[in-house]
């Protein structure tokens, strides 16, 4: 099969587009032709920044594709199943090999470049907010970073549980988008200084809950925070070591979680989840902004557009 492999960490230029091994099949696996792959935060900053273990090596956590090919564990999947996907890498490729556990079928009407992006970005959203953030009904949410692909899920799915959403986002021209899919304001972080603002929109209160895919913004994060509020840590963006201050938080008996999807997304519950946000796709409850599109074999283009153009959404690879 043609992958975009690289052999070391570096710019974008380290891709390469190559033949390499078809994926092994374990009992429990399905085999997946990818049709849409959806570029993660986790994937650049891997790109750049981790040395892979071995040559050829393929990144990528999230897809979606056709299944081909099933082992002889599997039960609840058949070939000719349309599947979103995840996995810790792999996905830059035309076939990949998952468990059937991490696999979600596809709603009818719901397209692959659009369920690609739902396991990761969403699943991830919904578990800051609800799981770890606990968020009800009338209260506010702070997301940073909410341009991206968890950011604009975060965005979307507070706002339906009915809170108050507070967006943070990097350029003037993002702020009516954010706007129409529910923040009910927006900070643009590289002009308006955020913990004013927010002092401001809330009465000097600060906001319930703040969930921040960002990492270099945690400071700001726990600023803004009421007493007994909580801050829910999901990502570095910027792939440097975060340092924090935590007296702000034990002060005022703030609470701080952090999210890893990597070792959580299989579990029953959230499993679940996903399979109901699919659906709430399928429906158009919610919207899944595609940014652009760029083929398989330009890899290294498509990881150049993120780390030099204000995106809105998600990225994808088209095998």
């Amino acid at each position: 099969m043609k992958a975009a492999v690289y052999d070391h960490n570096g710019p974008p230029e380290v891709f390469r587009y190559a033949d390499v091994p078809d994926p092994p099949i374990d009992l429990g696996d399905v085999l997946i032709q990818m049709e849409a792959i959806s570029i993660e935060g986790g994937d650049v900053i891997n790109r750049r920044s981790v040395s892979p273990d071995h040559p050829d090596y393929i990144v990528g956590y999230a897809g979606a594709g056709t299944v081909i090919a099933v082992g002889e564990e599997v039960t609840d999947r058949n070939i000719g199943d349309k599947v979103t996907l995840w996995g810790l890498n792999g996905s830059y490729a035309q076939f990949r090999a998952v468990p059937a556990q991490q696999t979600w079928l596809l709603p009818e009407g719901v397209n692959f470049a659009e369920a690609a992006v739902i396991p990761i970005g969403f699943g991830t959203a919904h578990h800051c907010l609800f799981a770890r953030g606990k968020l009800t009904r009338g209260q506010t949410v702070l997301v940073q970073g909410a341009s991206g692909g968890v950011g604009i899920a975060a965005v979307q799915l507070a706002r339906q549980a009915g809170a108050t959403v507070i967006a943070v986002t990097s350029t003037r021209g993002r702020v009516g988008k954010l706007l129409e899919i529910g923040a009910s304001s927006v900070i643009d972080y590289s002009c308006e200084p955020v913990a004013e603002i927010v002092k401001d929109l809330t009465n000097g209160r600060g906001v319930d809950l703040v969930v921040d895919p960002v990492g270099a913004t945690l400071a700001t994060s726990l600023a803004v925070l009421r007493d007994e509020g909580t801050l829910v840590s999901v990502g570095n963006a910027g792939g440097t070591p975060l340092t924090l201050d935590l007296w702000p938080a034990v002060a005022g008996n703030r609470s701080i979680f952090g999210v890893f999807m990597g070792t959580i997304l299989s579990r029953p519950q959230v499993r679940r989840t996903v399979d109901t946000m699919l659906v709430d796709l399928s429906k158009g409850s919610i919207v899944v902004p595609i940014d652009e599109r760029f083929l398989l074999d330009r890899a290294a283009a498509a990881h150049r557009y993120i780390e030099t153009h204000k995106i809105f959404g998600r990225v994808l690879l088209i095998p």
